[in-house]
């Protein structure tokens, strides 16, 4: 357990280190993650900050309107490419999973909400190996077509390489997304988060997922271990010529 003193402490450091974009909690059910139980007294809480956007993850319309009613203005939804991933993580089909997002997100839409819509396992599942590239690009039209702003493509086991970045980036982009509103999450298991997001980046995408010195992971990811470290990116694109607008120095002493 994380206390919201130390949650917010954190927030605000990121903060000072210029981030502008940042999850800070996830409306699930209390009984089943209690360590974000205290979602609503936190965002009650964060620090006032020009230019800051803050998001709450909702899996569900019950979540969404937790989210709601704290004032949140940004959304992020979830759901697997994969059908066994999906059945692990949320208890649904992927089909299931998907009407369900299609009724959160057109309500968030309808309450001014900017939504971003995971999706989880494009790079592959750790129980079904390879994903479908067509599931993939149908879920991608689907959750535009509801509203979604953003559209988050997941390599949620750190098994994605850079040459099936760029093919998978390219793939979506003919369903008709733009590349401004596409993102990536990287995961760092095999230590290719930081290539797959230059190759990313290569391709068009600038918008990429971090977080503080790697941390994270999925229960329902076996071996999933780290997410692409916010320091390491931060790094590595200033060091291209990229301007992130985040202090390294400032990150590294999150």
């Amino acid at each position: 357990m994380v206390s919201t003193e130390a949650k917010l402490g954190l927030i605000g450091r990121l903060v000072d280190a210029g981030v502008k974009d940042i999850e800070v909690t996830s409306f699930v059910k209390p009984s089943w993650i209690p360590q974000l139980a205290d979602a609503a007294e936190l965002v009650s809480q964060l620090p006032n900050a020009d230019g800051v956007r803050y998001w709450g993850l909702v899996p569900n319309r019950v979540g969404l309107e937790r989210a709601i009613d704290t004032g949140l203005k940004c959304v992020a939804t979830f759901m697997s490419a994969s059908e066994t991933h999906n059945q692990k993580n949320l208890n649904r089909t992927w089909r299931e999973s998907l009407k369900n997002l299609q009724t959160v997100i057109g309500t968030a839409k309808d309450a001014d909400l900017t939504v971003r819509a995971y999706i989880s396992t494009v790079f592959g599942c750790p129980y079904e190996g390879e994903v479908s590239l067509g599931r993939t690009s149908m879920l991608v039209s689907e959750l535009r077509a509801a509203g979604a702003d953003i559209i988050v493509l997941g390599d949620t086991i750190g098994t994605g390489n850079p040459r099936q970045v760029q093919e998978i980036i390219e793939q979506v982009v003919d369903t008709g997304v733009p590349l401004s509103d596409l993102a990536l999450h990287m995961h760092d298991t095999r230590g290719t988060a930081v290539a797959n997001v230059i190759a990313g980046l290569q391709a068009g995408v600038t918008t990429f997922d971090g977080a503080i010195a790697g941390v994270g992971g999925c229960p329902y990811a076996p071996g999933a271990a780290g997410n692409a470290a916010t320091e390491d990116l931060v790094h590595v694109l200033e060091a291209m010529g990229h301007v992130t607008g985040i202090d390294l120095d400032g990150a590294c002493s999150v």
